[in-house]
């Protein structure tokens, strides 16, 4: 049996490496992959956590990050779509001002 504490230090690896490449990366794409990371990380805890505690409600605060997690890819993925379409571009730097 795995310890809970090994799955909760791999869902803050994986949170932090989302937390990083938010930060960092220029690319729009490799921002909205770190967003999804984060989410993820964030599941990866709840799940945890339920089965240790012997409870559904982690599995079910699972189902709901995913639902978000799936409209915010259909949305932001819409977005990165029009905004590559009108400027050309993925970098981060130059959406600064949309009013262009």
């Amino acid at each position: 049996m795995v310890p809970l504490a090994y799955y909760l230090a791999l869902s803050a690896a994986l949170f932090c490496l989302g937390v990083a490449g938010f930060l960092f990366k220029q690319d729009i794409i490799t921002v909205f992959i770190s967003i999804e990371l984060m989410l993820n990380a964030v599941n990866l805890a709840f799940v945890a956590f339920g089965h240790a505690l012997r409870q559904t409600d982690g599995n079910l605060f699972v189902f709901f990050v995913m639902v978000v997690a799936a409209a915010e890819a259909a949305v932001g993925l819409a977005i990165i779509i029009a905004v590559v379409r009108n400027r050309g571009t993925l970098d981060v730097d130059s959406m600064q001002q949309l009013k262009d």
